[in-house]
C-alpha cells in the first residue's frame, strides 16, 4: 500500500460588495475575457498591486524625510510647517 501526503495551503476568502461604474465594470470584463481569469481574480491582483504600491510610496517617502531630516537639509514643506507651528507649550 502507498501512501502520498500533500499538504493544501488554503486561504481564507470573504466576501465584499461595493460600486463600481459602468465604464470600470465594462473594463474588467473585457480584461477578465482577455486574460482569462476571473472578474475575482482580476480585482485581487488589481488591489494587491496597488496597495503594495501605495505602501512602497509611503516608505519610500518616510526614508526620504528621515535621510534629509539626518543630513540637516531644511526642506520648503519644513520651513512652511516651522512659521505655522504652534510650540509655545513645548519644554
Amino acid at each position: 500500500m502507498c501512501c502520498i501526503c500533500v499538504i493544501v495551503e488554503m486561504v481564507k476568502s470573504m466576501t465584499s460588495s461595493f460600486r463600481i461604474s459602468e465604464e470600470l465594470r465594462a473594463r474588467l470584463e473585457q480584461t477578465s475575457r482577455h486574460l482569462k481569469r476571473g472578474k475575482n481574480w482580476v480585482i485581487n491582483r488589481a488591489l494587491e498591486d496597488y496597495l503594495d504600491k501605495v505602501g512602497h510610496d509611503a516608505l519610500a517617502a518616510e526614508a526620504r524625510r528621515q535621510s534629509l531630516a539626518a543630513s540637516g537639509v531644511v526642506t520648503e514643506d519644513e520651513r512652511f510647517w516651522r512659521k505655522r507651528a504652534d510650540t509655545a507649550g513645548w519644554k
